[in-house]
C-alpha cells in the first residue's frame, strides 16, 4: 500500500509548476496552523483539589550477572513505567481538575522493609494507593503492614501464582500475569499449532522450579504432555564452549515437538536455542516467550506507548515497566472516570466488577472480583515478533475468554475477596 507521502508526491507531479507551488504553500500553511493551533490550545484549568499521591515502593534484590554480554536488569525497571503512567494521567486528568503525584521509595536488599513503610508513613501520612515490586514474600509484608490498613496494593512485580491463591489478601491487585497466566497462554499456543509433545529443561533456582511446575500444570490444563525432563545447572560450566554437546546430551529422549525452558534468571536458557539435541523450537523463560508485554508488540496502538516510554527512559519498555505504566494508569484513570480525588471513591471503583481500563491490548482489562489478578491478553514473541496473543482462538470461556489465563473462580482458594475457595 502506498505511503499518504508517496500519494501527495505523485499527486503534485500530475500538476502543473504554478498549480503545484500553490499546492505546496497550502501544504505548508496547513501545517504552520495545524501546530499553531496545537500550541494555542487553551490550557485546562488548574486543579481543584491536591495532587493525589501514588506510592511506588521497590525492594531492591541482587541481580545475577548477564551472560552472553546481554544488557543488565535496568535499575529503573518498573519506576520508569510508574512515571510514564503519572505523566498521562495527569494530562488527561487535567481536563477534571484533577492531579496527581508519584512518590518513589527504593529499599535495598538487606534493609529493614518494615521500617522502611513506618518512616514512610510518619512522612507521608495515610498511604492510599501503593504500587510495589517487589519478590511475593516482601510483597506481603508490606500488604500486612499496619500502615496499609486502608491502602490499596498494586502488585506490579511479582508472577507468583500463591499470591492469587492461598495467600491473597485483600485489596492486593496483581498487574503482572501471573506465572500461570504465562505457561497457560504459551499452552494454549502450543494446542493451537498441535505441538503437544514437550521436552522440559530446568534450573536449580526456585523460581525455575515454580516455573517448571506452572507448565507441568498448564500442560495437564490443556492436553499437552511432557514426554520427558531434564535438569541443568549452569554453574562451574563455562557455556561459550560446551554449549553444543552439553544440551545435546540433555535434550535427548523421546519424540518431542518442542523443548520447554525454566530458567528464570536467563543463566543458561538462550544457550539452548540452536543446541537442542534434535532440531526443535525452544520455549518458555527463553525462545518463544510468554510475557505481559516486550519491544515487538505494536497493535492496538501499542507502538504509542512504546514510542513515549522510549523517550522516557532511553530504552525499550519490558513487562515490568508496562505493569508500572498500568498500575498507575489503573488509579488514575478510575479518579477520571469518578471526576474525583477521594480516595475511598477511587479504591471503590478500583475492586468494584464495573471498573474496566484500556491497555493498550486491544480490549478492556478489569481486575477478577475472585482474587484481584487484572484480566489481560498476554503475548508469545520472540525477541524478534509477536507470535501469537492469547487467549489464542478456539479457547472459549462462559465469562469471558481472558478467563481461560491462569485460576478460574472454582479453582483460586482466595477467601480474602469473597472467592469460592
Amino acid at each position: 500500500m502506498p505511503r499518504r507521502a508517496d500519494l501527495a508526491e505523485s499527486g503534485q507531479r500530475a500538476l502543473s509548476g504554478r498549480a503545484r507551488h500553490a499546492l505546496r504553500a497550502l501544504l505548508a500553511a496547513g501545517i504552520v496552523l495545524a501546530a499553531a493551533a496545537t500550541q494555542a490550545e487553551p490550557a485546562a484549568a488548574p486543579p481543584a483539589a491536591p495532587p493525589l499521591t501514588i506510592h511506588y515502593i521497590e525492594r531492591r534484590v541482587e541481580r545475577p550477572t548477564p551472560l552472553n554480554n546481554e544488557p543488565p536488569i535496568p535499575d529503573d525497571e518498573g519506576l520508569s513505567g510508574a512515571e510514564l503512567g503519572l505523566r498521562d494521567g495527569n494530562a488527561t486528568g487535567r481536563f477534571v481538575k484533577l492531579a496527581f503525584a508519584l512518590k518513589s521509595t527504593v529499599v535495598e536488599p538487606g534493609a529493614d522493609l518494615p521500617a522502611a513503610l513506618a518512616a514512610l508513613a510518619r512522612e507521608s501520612g495515610p498511604l492510599r494507593f501503593v504500587v510495589v515490586n517487589a519478590p511475593a514474600d516482601d510483597l506481603l509484608t508490606i500488604a500486612d503492614a499496619p500502615e496499609m490498613r486502608d491502602a490499596v496494593t498494586l502488585n506490579i512485580g511479582a508472577p507468583d501464582t500463591r499470591l492469587r491463591d492461598r495467600d491473597c489478601r485483600a485489596r492486593l491487585l496483581h498487574v503482572l500475569p501471573s506465572r500461570d497466566m504465562l505457561t497457560d497462554a504459551l499452552a494454549q499456543l502450543l494446542l493451537y499449532k498441535r505441538w503437544g509433545r514437550i521436552l522440559l529443561v530446568s534450573g536449580p533456582g526456585a523460581d525455575d522450579t515454580l516455573y517448571a511446575d506452572a507448565l507441568r500444570k498448564s500442560a495437564k490444563k490443556f492436553g499437552a504432555r511432557i514426554v520427558a525432563e531434564a535438569s541443568f545447572d549452569a554453574r562451574g560450566a563455562d557455556l561459550r564452549d560446551s554449549a553444543l554437546k552439553e544440551f545435546a546430551v540433555i535434550t535427548r529422549g523421546p519424540e518431542h515437538d518442542v523443548v520447554a525452558v525454566a530458567d528464570e534468571r536467563g543463566e543458561f536458557g538462550a544457550n539452548l536455542v540452536y543446541n537442542t539435541a534434535s532440531p526443535r523450537p525452544v520455549i518458555g523463560t527463553q525462545g518463544l516467550t510468554p510475557t505481559a508485554w516486550g519491544r515487538p508488540v505494536e497493535a492496538w496502538a501499542a507502538v504509542q506507548l512504546q514510542e513515549r516510554f522510549t523517550k522516557l527512559a532511553g530504552r525499550p519498555m519490558g513487562p515490568i515497566d508496562w505493569a508500572g505504566w498500568m498500575a498507575v494508569h489503573a488509579v488514575t484513570e478510575a479518579a477520571t472516570q469518578l471526576k474525583s480525588s477521594d480516595a475511598t471513591a477511587i479504591r471503590d471503583l478500583l475492586l468494584s466488577k464495573k471498573f474496566e481500563v484500556g491497555g493498550f491490548k486491544g480490549r478492556a482489562l478489569s481486575f477478577r472480583p475472585w482474587n484481584g489478578q487484572l484480566r489481560q491478553p498476554v503475548f508469545v514473541l520472540w525477541p524478534g515478533a509477536v507470535v501469537a496473543a492469547a487467549p489464542v482462538e478456539g479457547f472459549l470461556h462462559r465469562r469471558t475468554e481472558l478467563d481461560t489465563l491462569g485460576l478460574d473462580e472454582p479453582e483460586s482458594a482466595c477467601r480474602a475477596f469473597g472467592g469460592n475457595g
